[in-house]
This record gives structure tokens, C-alpha cells and sequence, in this order.
């Protein structure tokens, strides 16, 4: 291997590191005790000093009502979400938006998730002509390929 090829290699391996370190993995007890909740949010979830302090910053950060944005002629919410899972191994998961608690209105797929991973995090962008309606209050699940509910939360869309 010529000595610029392992210059990079040598730099590639410290920015991974790098990387990696800008962002803690939360605690066993933290995970644990959301366990089954999805935690919407407008950002990434904060971390605290020790695990008492984030599990409080959690809590402060997590969304019941959501403030959409027009877009032409239609509402749109934009999220972070945090699922806490309550079972591991799937590799594709649904997130399903319930109206009065039971009738199914709209859907986001989750490819590719991590089959280890007890905690699921990303961003969605749902809108009303995917079947959401500003005002109404949701109950959204994430679920398996086999209808299994591993979190879930309520949320308003203002």
C-alpha cells in the first residue's frame, strides 16, 4: 500500500471515530424505561449529565400536539420520532396513524431497520392528502409486518 493511500485510510479511520463519539448512545436504563413509547419531537432527543437528567429532558422535549405548515393547498406536519421498542427483529416496520384510536388513516414504511436495535430513530413528513387532518388527534402505532405493536403515542395535528 503506498504511504498517501494509508494517509487517507489513516484519516478516514480518525473522522469515523470522530464521528461517532459527537453522539452518546442513550443508557440501558434510559431505553428501559420508555420501553413501548414512541417519543415524537421536533429534534434529535437531548442527553443529559447522567441518566435521571435525560430521561427528564426526554419528557420535556416530547410533542402531544403538532403545529403543521401549508403547503399549497394542504396541511403538513414534518417529525422526529424515537421508538423505544418493546420488541426487537424486525427489519421493516410500519408507522400507522389511528383515528379515534381505531380506524386506520395513513401509513409511513420503515425499511431497513436494525433487527438488534431496541431504539428507532428518524424524521417523517406526512401530509393531508395522505389521509391526516388538521385538528384531529391520532393515535400512531408502530407495528410489525405482522400487525405486532412494539410503541406508540398520541398526537394532535394543529
Amino acid at each position: 500500500m503506498s504511504r498517501h493511500m494509508m494517509s487517507a485510510a489513516a484519516i478516514a479511520t480518525v473522522a469515523l471515530i470522530a464521528s461517532g463519539a459527537a453522539y452518546a448512545e442513550l443508557s440501558r436504563n434510559v431505553i428501559n424505561s420508555f420501553r413501548g413509547q414512541l417519543i415524537i419531537s421536533k429534534d434529535e432527543l437531548p442527553e443529559g449529565k447522567n441518566d435521571k437528567e435525560t430521561i427528564t429532558k426526554i419528557k420535556a422535549a416530547q410533542l402531544h400536539e403538532l403545529v403543521g405548515t401549508a403547503r399549497s393547498d394542504v396541511m403538513a406536519w414534518h417529525f422526529h420520532y424515537s421508538a423505544f421498542l418493546s420488541k426487537t427483529g424486525a427489519t421493516q416496520l410500519k408507522l400507522m396513524f389511528y383515528a379515534d384510536g381505531k380506524r386506520y388513516v395513513a401509513d409511513k414504511r420503515l425499511d431497513g431497520v436494525d433487527p438488534k436495535s431496541s431504539l428507532l430513530t428518524g424524521d417523517i413528513s406526512i401530509d393531508e392528502d395522505e389521509g391526516l387532518a388538521k385538528g384531529k388527534s391520532y393515535t400512531i402505532k408502530l407495528e410489525t409486518e405482522k400487525d405486532v405493536v412494539v410503541a406508540q403515542t398520541t398526537l394532535t395535528m394543529k
